[in-house]
């Protein structure tokens, strides 16, 4: 067909009509979310930083609602639409996402500025600076958006309130997923709602109707985000530094990592993220919201519906999460009590065995607790950190990679593989080697998560899972052989391995490579990385197909 009868909307081929009027949806979205912020930053007297969110809620507003208003007549979005419009949408939320940062960066008068530096502080700027860079500003917002948690706010009490607030709310929308939000307010019944739920890589519904099913996801996650506050608040105010806070610091502190908590996002507003606090009681109050953010939604729903915790023995996912905790806690407690130093006494990871002994002294047990915290931060794709992991030895460094190339479940907020495509990876192999003793006529079958596959089944999971999988290593390989050569000479491979992982995984720990001083090159692939590895590959890759060859009419 020429593309003269190709059908069109306000003169526009129609599959562009049709992902710039959703993609314009999220972008409204966007710019209600700034609105809100607005008054966060006036709640705190913040006037320029409340004028850096109502310049980019109009800025955004302008160009969502006119994109949504002008191709309102376009077609419902199939497939290969919601693919692009997952992908477009993401990138186009991170880039607007982008403006609160840059025009905070730009209003604000250096006196002010510095004026949200604590006192007491060994540093006189406010890191609110570094936005001033849009490659900067564009970081901190896919970094919010994806969940990932990776910054280029060196010291984050010196932001803003409001700011803080942004990065705080991205993560905790982005964790569930915008275009699960759009859908849950914006979509109209039998509008293609699924296919942008598909496209996000999510499947499971909780009900018959997709909308209904994001609204009751959403439920569930503010109600365990208003118990996460109450909790932290309380856990705060009883550890030794929170007892000094004012009451209304330790309560925005709550917010905000619970926030960030649940969501499996990472960002903080202390410094040195949890380790700030240096309290047991946080971190062990932290581990059950990081762990809530990993499992998937249906699963919490069968749970408070049913009232029954057996709910979570019974899935697959859940099940093997709750293995993987324990088992990768206990070889990187061993990997971290065998790297203690035998001279100093401090679990800095330098390699050396001190045999059964260090069980005994604090150093083993700073290691276990820190293992414990750091792990789970790390498989539920959290990202919080109590712990110098760059000063770790490198095996540590490789074990808690593993743990951000999994990530949790499928269905959660979480990034990485995800446990439902390792197991179907292990299954499929153990399969496949079985099928070799078999009779060529012999009637094959698996049951996989309650599901029992054919022959024809087995093959399409294995390989879609395969698939995946295979991309998504190719990629973390690639980068982190490129960012070694790019990150300071101090950084091994195992750092570079790590550091390109939690931004794939969509984790935010850091060995110390990912800041303001990094290689733009390095910072832009980041970008790229943290941008798949919440879509899970293939949307990007439909969506660069897209834009080299455009859409098949």
């Amino acid at each position: 067909m020429s593309s003269s009868r190709r059908p069109t909307v306000a003169g526009w081929p129609a599959d562009l009509a049709t992902i710039a009027r959703d993609v314009g949806s999220l972008l409204t979205l966007e710019s209600v979310l700034m609105t809100v912020s607005v008054l966060v930053a006036l709640a705190f007297r913040e006037w320029y930083v409340a004028l850096a969110f109502l310049t980019a809620g109009g800025v955004t507003a302008a160009v969502g609602l006119g994109a949504r208003t002008a191709f309102a007549e376009a077609p419902n979005p199939r497939m290969k639409h919601g693919m692009i419009i997952a992908a477009g949408g993401w990138l186009m939320t991170a880039v607007f996402g982008s403006l609160p940062f840059l025009f905070a960066a730009y209003f604000l008068p250096p006196d002010v500025a510095a004026s949200y530096v604590p006192a007491g502080a060994d540093y006189a700027a406010s890191s609110v600076r570094y936005f001033r860079n849009p490659l900067h500003a564009l970081f901190e917002s896919m970094s919010g958006w994806t969940g990932s948690g990776l910054t280029m706010a060196v010291h984050e009490p010196s932001l803003p309130r409001g700011i803080q607030w942004w990065r705080s709310l991205i993560q905790w929308v982005g964790g569930v997923g915008v275009i699960v939000l759009t859908v849950s307010i914006l979509a109209r019944p039998g509008s293609g709602s699924y296919t942008l739920y598909r496209s996000e890589a999510r499947e499971e519904k909780i009900h018959p109707s997709i909308i209904t099913t994001v609204r009751t996801v959403w439920k569930i996650f503010v109600a365990y985000t208003v118990v996460s506050v109450c909790v932290l608040f309380v856990a705060i105010r009883l550890s030794e530094y929170g007892s000094q806070l004012p009451l209304w610091r330790a309560g925005w502190q709550a917010l905000n990592h619970a926030m960030t908590g649940l969501s499996t996002g990472g960002f903080s507003v202390t410094d040195n993220s949890i380790a700030t606090y240096d309290s047991p009681l946080i971190e062990g109050v932290l581990l059950p919201i990081m762990a809530l953010g990993a499992i998937a939604f249906p699963v919490h729903y069968l749970v408070l519906r049913d009232r029954e915790l057996s709910h979570l023995f019974e899935d697959l996912q859940t099940k093997w999460l709750f293995v993987g905790f324990a088992v990768g806690i206990a070889v990187l407690i061993a990997q971290n009590v065998a790297s203690i130093p035998a001279t100093d006494g401090a679990f800095v990871g330098t390699p050396e065995w001190l045999g059964v002994g260090a069980f005994l002294g604090p150093a083993a047990a700073d290691a276990f607790r820190d293992s414990v915290f750091q792990w789970i931060s790390a498989l539920t794709c959290t990202g919080f950190q109590s712990a110098p992991i760059g000063r770790w030895a490198a095996g540590g460094k490789l074990i808690v990679s593993g743990a951000m190339i999994v990530g949790g479940a499928a269905g959660s907020t979480v990034g990485g593989i995800k446990i439902i495509r390792a197991y179907t990876i292990s299954r499929g192999i153990a399969w496949q080697f079985s099928r070799v003793f078999l009779p060529a006529n012999a009637v094959v079958g698996i049951t996989m998560n309650g599901r029992r596959l054919d022959r024809n089944e087995m093959e399409r999971e294995f390989s879609e899972a395969a698939i995946v999988s295979i991309l998504w290593l190719i990629i973390l390989v690639a980068s982190s052989l490129l960012l070694v050569n790019l990150a300071a000479p101090q950084f091994t491979y195992a750092d570079a391995l790590f550091e390109v992982a939690s931004a794939q995984g969509n984790v935010g720990l850091s060995t110390g490579i990912t800041g303001p001083e990094m290689n733009p090159f390095a910072e832009a692939m980041f970008l790229l990385n943290m941008w798949i590895g919440r879509l899970e590959i293939i949307p990007v890759l439909v969506f660069a197909r897209s834009v080299v060859y455009g859409l098949d009419p």
